[in-house]
């Protein structure tokens, strides 16, 4: 597919991208790409129409489309919907699904997505390459893509037996083209890892953001609340729709990472019931350090 548009020197790495879901992560693969002169024409895909208008309006998206439209004329479909959708997506996509297109997704979760994916698709399971760009932010909708969204971040694709290593290495090569880092892992094995490092801490971020705002004081609170508190809580802001897709697509996993955190916590508090100044000392001191090598290694402060 893409393979072919890129032997010929005139016709752009995708010529026709179809987003469905135009907003932070949708528009911003569009945006990318379109920064760096590697796709045609842009067709945008979503259930809100004056998101459509306004990404539209910015220069996102060229034309609004059905989901049959897209599978008829896209040769790369991208899938920016909450994880939850994506399987009645991709049935409505099968259809009129051109033979030699291929489709991939932004979602945060994978084991369940190539389920829902194998289910939906059938025969056709080969046109899809899972994906997780991890890159984001607590900003929504078409007004908040960035072309630079995915520069130097890192997006995991998670390949089936069935994809054809042209349709591999076309994707890979599209992420570079955003800029992107392009790892290869296994479903369960990325599940697990992003469980830890995204999900949880998002699931620990709303937990104590519902936490303070039900309080009785909870105006006094804020009032007083400074950059801890907004850094602790940024991502609290951030979709409840795709949030809750992802804790219960993801919820074995989840759960399992909760449990460490509950001992993790069990250990600091009684280091602070006994008074032990040593003992919580050392657990912070080994936070800290673990903390400032991530920044210093990764580039994110």
């Amino acid at each position: 597919m893409m393979a072919d548009a890129a032997a010929e020197p005139n016709r752009p790495l995708v010529p026709v991208l179809a987003v469905v879901g135009v907003g932070l992560i949708g528009g911003s693969f569009a945006a990318a790409l379109r920064a760096s002169q590697s796709v045609g024409k842009v067709l945008g895909v979503g259930r809100n129409a004056s998101s459509l208008a306004v990404a539209r309006r910015l220069g996102i998206i060229d034309a609004t489309a059905t989901l049959e439209q897209a599978a008829q004329e896209a040769d790369l479909i991208f899938l920016a919907t909450p994880v939850g959708a994506i399987g009645p997506t991709l049935k409505a996509l099968k259809p009129g699904l051109r033979p030699s297109a291929l489709i991939t997704d932004a979602g945060s979760t994978k084991v369940n997505v190539v389920a829902a994916a194998r289910d939906a698709l059938g025969a056709s399971i080969s046109q899809f390459i899972p994906g997780h760009p991890i890159a984001g932010a607590e900003k929504t909708g078409p007004e908040a893509a960035d072309p630079n969204l995915y520069r130097q971040r890192n997006v995991v694709l998670t390949p089936l037996e069935e994809n054809s290593a042209a349709d591999k290495a076309a994707l890979r090569r599209i992420w570079e083209c955003c800029g992107a880092r392009v790892i290869s892992m296994e479903p369960e094995a990325h599940d697990a890892a992003l469980a830890s490092v995204s999900h949880v801490p998002h699931f620990l971020s709303s937990v104590f953001m519902w936490q303070v705002a039900t309080a009785a004081d909870s105006d006094l609170r804020m009032t007083l609340a400074g950059s801890g508190f907004r850094d602790f809580t940024r991502i609290a802001a951030g979709s409840p729709e795709v949030w809750r897709d992802i804790f219960l697509t993801n919820r074995p996993a989840i759960l399992a990472e909760l449990h460490e955190v509950k001992a993790a916590l069990e250990r600091a508090e009684l280091a602070l019931q006994s008074g032990d100044g040593k003992e919580l000392q050392d657990f912070l001191e080994r936070a800290a350090l673990a903390r400032r090598f991530w920044g210093s290694r990764s580039g994110l402060s």
